[in-house]
């Protein structure tokens, strides 16, 4: 899988660096740069890429209104790279895949484009879909009827392994394999990890959609388990059972989702 990237910066030096750095991962294609946000949205409507590295701080046209003036077309990916931690928040806001530091450090730079991929990956797998049930209902329209709704191609890699938390006027980047557990609050998450309470806000239901169901399962209305950090069950009365959880937490399994704790006891 290519993905197919422009460079938007009014430094042409700081394209140059990104452009060495970005070298050493075979899978990424520069087909443009540009040096103000005019030419990042001819060149972006242009070349349809699948993702465009783009400063914030540029004179004219910023980063966010590039983002705006793409909002007739399908829009690609966006990292945002800038010397201005202080964008960060509104960068995520506008629906960033990233935020980068400059001078870009390669270990960073590596993170960010592993949830690219991911991103991608999930995106072409929706879209096979969509062509599958094009074809279908031209060839075979009983096919089309029996398909369940929302199919998915299998994608493990579709799913979050970080995820961005707005929280106390931060970003906190979550491993996905750092949360213990999930507790809702309304359209809040509290996002539990070994050393730390995170608030997401966030309904129950999307932010199921971005976890892995094999690792992460609902185990009563409001919660969801990391199955990987359960490392005890105890039962209990009525049906229901408590999970032991690495940090020592007990947290109580309804009987609405028994089913969950059979994959314990085989």
């Amino acid at each position: 899988m290519t993905i197919r990237t422009i460079l938007v910066d009014d430094e042409p030096l700081a394209i140059q660096g990104l452009q060495l750095r970005l070298a050493k991962h075979e899978d990424v294609e520069i087909v443009d740069t540009c040096l103000n946000g005019r030419e990042a949205i001819r060149a972006i409507k242009t070349h349809k890429p699948d993702l465009v590295f783009l400063d914030i701080q540029m004179p004219g046209f910023d980063g966010f209104s590039v983002i705006q003036g793409l909002m007739e077309v399908e829009p690609p990916l966006f990292v945002f790279v800038t010397a201005y931690a202080d964008h960060a928040l509104k960068g995520f806001e506008a629906g960033a895949v990233d935020y980068l530091m400059k001078p870009v450090d390669d270990d960073r730079l590596a993170d960010t484009l592993e949830r690219v991929r991911q991103r991608l990956s999930e995106k072409r797998a929706a879209e096979e879909v969509v062509q599958l049930k094009e074809v279908l209902a031209e060839h075979a329209p009983d096919a089309v009827d029996a398909m369940p709704e929302g199919v998915e191609a299998p994608a493990s890699s579709r799913y979050e392994k970080l995820i961005n938390i707005k929280d106390r006027g931060q970003i906190f980047r979550v491993d996905v394999d750092s949360i213990e557990r999930i507790d809702a609050a309304g359209d809040y998450m509290c996002i539990y990890t070994g050393d730390n309470t995170l608030i997401l806000r966030e309904t129950m239901k999307d932010l199921e959609k971005r976890l892995d169901p094999r690792r992460f399962q609902r185990i009563h209305r409001s919660t969801i388990v990391n199955l990987d950090l359960v490392k005890q069950v105890k039962p209990h009365t009525n049906g229901e059972c408590f999970l032991v959880l690495d940090s020592g937490a007990q947290v109580k399994v309804s009987r609405s989702y028994r089913e969950v704790v059979a994959r314990f006891v085989h």
